[in-house]
């Protein structure tokens, strides 16, 4: 099974904004949240780097409740990217957006970053090293919001995963079924458990790490570099 392919067939690209809204818990207050995390710091003219920006979801958020802010968006899939353009529409003129990974964004001081529903895409020593080089962009103290598939301290991850299985089926689906999709995702993903991310974080530069979001499978921090 390859987890990347909605990110590149073209077919799933054009669905994908259906997606998140219906898998991820409290998937619009996320993204607000987020919003105002990054606000509690950055100034009113603030520039923004977003990893994993493909789709423009989050953009168009921050985009339209922060219209003094710039932003640079990054993601790997060209297909995702042109789709964030379509999302932002005339938003798009405060949005720079870049295809690659970590490497190709900017080097100058940020205000702030965010990375959204990303980091289970990455093992966990390139993992490291992106966080280091995301931390690496941004002015002192800056604001780091990132959210991703996580599982609590003790817990068992399929079981986990299988919960935000059921909760993100449309139709609905059996116990079965759901820990054979749980099975596939473990199996795909890089999924740590909460103190390993932030074990990650702190390895990686980060302080004042704080748990903010936490639905299913799904918690979401604040970190300043």
């Amino acid at each position: 099974m390859d987890l990347m392919q909605p990110f590149t067939d073209p077919a799933a690209v054009a669905r994908y904004a259906e997606g998140p809204p219906r898998q991820v818990p409290g998937f619009a207050d996320l993204q607000r949240m987020t919003m105002l995390l990054l606000a509690e710091h950055a100034p009113s003219v603030a520039d923004i780097l977003v990893l994993g920006a493909g789709g423009g979801l989050e953009l168009k958020v921050f985009a339209e409740a922060q219209p003094s802010w710039r932003f640079v968006g990054v993601d790997p899939s060209a297909e995702m990217l042109e789709l964030a353009r379509r999302t932002l529409g005339p938003l798009g003129s405060r949005v720079h957006l870049q295809q690659g990974y970590i490497d190709a964004a900017p080097l100058g001081a940020f205000d702030g970053a965010t990375c959204l529903l990303t980091l289970h895409f990455v093992p966990s020593e390139e993992r490291l090293r992106m966080l280091r080089e995301i931390r690496r962009r941004l002015k002192p103290g800056a604001p780091f919001v990132v959210a991703h598939h996580s599982y609590p301290r003790g817990g068992e991850l399929r079981r986990w995963l299988s919960r935000s299985v059921v909760f993100g089926s449309a139709s609905g689906v059996d116990v079965e079924r759901a820990s054979a999709s749980a099975a596939v995702m473990a199996e795909h993903l890089h999924i740590l458990s909460s103190d390993e991310d932030e074990a990650l974080l702190r390895e990686a530069g980060f302080s004042n790490i704080e748990l903010f979001y936490a639905g299913f499978t799904f918690r979401g921090w604040v970190a300043a570099a």
